[in-house]
């Protein structure tokens, strides 16, 4: 069987259409390079903790070198064990203090108790500082220091049952 060539009108009409997409994109494409940015962008970490029933979510952005936790300054914090343990891995190294020198954290925690928001707020300070150095020095010292300062510790503890009175704990059986 004989092909029988395309119509000439068709292939035009096609060829116009495909140019037609083309431009289309060109014209998108440089609608894009012209877009104009209003402000410069700055860096913000954003991480999450959780330490038993507490969860933490820390936000480092550029600053002076404050630190809050629930809009409250750290040097408020009355128990001077709980605020050393929050200062944890800003006092790491000096690494560690210059880049929260030139940042402000806030963190944000609630549930559990003090020891588990302390706790949280302590390993969401170290992810946003390893985080915002962008290198793997701080986070294998973390990790060579004390490894709950980059991996969650979500234990919980345990419900008490209906039996007993404590989780596991069972009154004695007698069998006499």
């Amino acid at each position: 069987m004989a092909e029988t060539p395309a119509k000439p009108d068709a292939l035009e009409n096609l060829n116009k259409e495909i140019s037609a997409v083309i431009q289309v994109k060109e014209v998108a494409k440089a609608a894009v390079k012209q877009r104009k940015r209003t402000a410069p962008k700055t860096k913000v970490v954003l991480v999450k903790a959780r330490r038993k029933m507490a969860i933490a979510r820390a936000r480092l952005i550029k600053g002076s070198g404050r630190v809050t936790i629930n809009n409250v300054s750290i040097s408020l914090f009355k128990p001077k064990e709980v605020r050393e343990l929050i200062l944890e891995p800003i006092n790491f190294s000096n690494l560690t203090r210059e880049i929260a020198n030139n940042s402000d954290i806030k963190v944000n925690v609630y549930g559990g108790g003090i020891s588990g928001q302390s706790q949280a707020s302590r390993t969401a300070i170290a992810k946003a500082i390893s985080a915002a150095s962008n290198s793997d020095v701080i986070k294998s010292a973390y990790m060579k220091y004390d490894r709950t300062l980059l991996v969650d510790d979500v234990r919980q503890v345990e419900p008490k049952k209906f039996l007993g009175t404590k989780a596991r704990a069972r009154f004695q059986k007698s069998y006499r």
